[in-house]
């Protein structure tokens, strides 16, 4: 299909459903969500004169997962945001089924963005090619086609490439699946982006020290923070347990070293990034002022996705909001971009026991609070976060079935730090030691409302719409 067809079917759909869209009470104000159709992995991510560039998977056609494309948008301040034209579009034989996840990197003042081809043959096999673009002046992206092709013992599902450089050479890591249906991460060398040289699997099942771990690694993302080397992966084919791991699928990272005279990943063990209901495939960049910057997905796939009821008004799925990270004691920390304080409007104090609180607007809001003992907080009555000695517990229906559910975190509960924003809730626990992202679908005035005899010391601030051009 042609490349001009594709985008003028974009075209129209944007033009004929952005106004139901625009309408829904549970579209974010200030969180990024697609015009029409249905968004998920972010892509692109990169800091390039002066602006921040994010792109998208996306299927503008409808709310379904089909032949992806690429969005774009940028920011200079990671807060207002323009639309940008279309980045991708599968009009090639080598994407024809989806322009899928990768990213983006500065060749010398060149905007250029390594992305998987997506292939599906009628038997129901695929393939899949490590493809080239390059941005120009318009921003606009012009094909080079692809770059890599399948590598031998691999299924088809090899995909989501990330690019750095170091010591004048660039590095790419794939995610990828071998013909046993282990998941792995590979690695790759090249002198100019286009001629690449496989240096072997560096993460995966059945390395440094793991067993089985999962029948396919998704997303990789491999980068240097605070003197450690940091994988962040998502893992398919972890099997639940009591606390942990309970999404259909997983995203987490290893602390290690790479060693690249060796080519060698030594790493710790595997820690989940978030512990909330929908969070996946998370790409981090480098800010100007050298800080590295992390959005998610705040949505997992084959889970119970297609329930939520943006899906009838012509939308699905927002990202997670910016978020920084530093290493404290070997662990990730995650919290707000500072820059989101930008957003911040007017402020309220409430100190007392949790049942002495009053209720609160939610709709657009960020909550400081300090905990001490237990309690409880129901957000509009449709999520509810339970505070205890030994950890959290953030609770709600199962959109699919309609039974309660339950995501966990353990440890001692000292802070939390909430954004709201009528549709999503995000809890910074102990200024960023972990992690609970998660969707829910209230009424179109929401309100948090506090339970419990634990004392609460509390800052609330409403939170204003940003800037979408």
């Amino acid at each position: 299909m042609s490349e001009v067809h594709l985008v003028r079917q974009a075209l129209r759909a944007v033009l004929s459903g952005q106004q139901r869209a625009a309408a829904d009470h549970h579209r974010p104000a200030w969180h990024l969500a697609p015009p029409v159709g249905l968004m998920n992995d972010p892509n692109g991510f990169i800091h390039f004169n002066q602006r921040y560039v994010l792109c998208y998977q996306w299927n503008p056609l409808a709310c379904a997962h089909g032949a992806k494309f690429w969005g774009q948008w940028s920011s200079d301040d990671l807060v207002n945001w323009r639309h940008e034209p279309l980045a991708l579009a599968p009009s090639e034989p080598y994407e024809s089924h989806g322009c899928y996840s990768g990213c983006a990197v500065d060749n010398q003042g060149e905007l250029t963005v390594l992305y998987t081809g997506n292939v599906k043959f009628d038997d129901g096999s695929r393939t899949a090619w490590q493809c080239l673009a390059t941005r120009d002046e318009h921003g606009e992206f012009h094909k080079h086609g692809p770059v890599l092709a399948l590598p031998e013992g691999y299924t088809g599902h090899v995909r989501d490439p990330k690019v750095w450089q170091h010591d004048g050479l660039w590095y790419m890591v794939l995610g990828a699946q071998n013909l046993a249906s282990e998941g792995k991460v590979l690695l790759f060398r090249s002198p100019d982006l286009h001629q690449w040289t496989s240096l072997g699997e560096i993460a995966g099942s059945h390395l440094n020290g793991l067993e089985a771990f999962g029948y396919m690694w998704e997303c990789p993302d491999l980068f240097e923070l605070d003197g450690s080397s940091v994988l962040v992966v998502c893992p398919q084919g972890l099997a639940a347990e009591a606390r942990r791991w309970r999404n259909t699928f997983q995203s987490g990272y290893f602390c290690g070293t790479l060693d690249y005279p060796a080519l060698q990943f030594r790493h710790g063990e595997f820690h989940e990034l978030d512990h909330g209901f929908e969070f996946y495939a998370p790409q981090t960049c480098l800010s100007a002022d050298g800080r590295r910057l992390l959005i998610g997905w705040m949505g997992i796939p084959d889970g119970d996705e297609f329930f939520q009821p943006t899906r009838d008004h012509g939308w699905m799925h927002i990202m997670t909001c910016p978020r920084e990270l530093t290493l404290r004691d070997g662990r990730l920390v995650q919290q707000p971009a500072r820059e989101l304080q930008q957003l911040r409007r007017q402020e309220m104090h409430f100190t007392g026991s949790a049942q002495s609180l009053p209720a609160l607007v939610i709709d657009s809001a960020e909550l400081e609070l300090t905990v001490s003992g237990s309690c409880e907080l129901k957000f509009a009555g449709t999520l509810q976060l339970t505070v205890e000695s030994e950890g959290l517990t953030l609770r709600r229906n199962n959109l699919r079935s309609g039974e309660p559910e339950e995501r966990y975190w353990s440890g001692d509960v000292r802070t939390l730090r909430i954004l709201c924003d009528r549709s999503s809730v995000e809890i910074f626990i102990n200024e960023g030691e972990a992690v609970m992202s998660s969707r829910y679908f209230p009424s179109a005035e929401p309100q948090l409302r506090f339970y419990g005899a634990g004392q609460i010391g509390l800052r609330h601030w409403s939170l204003r719409q940003c800037v979408i051009e």
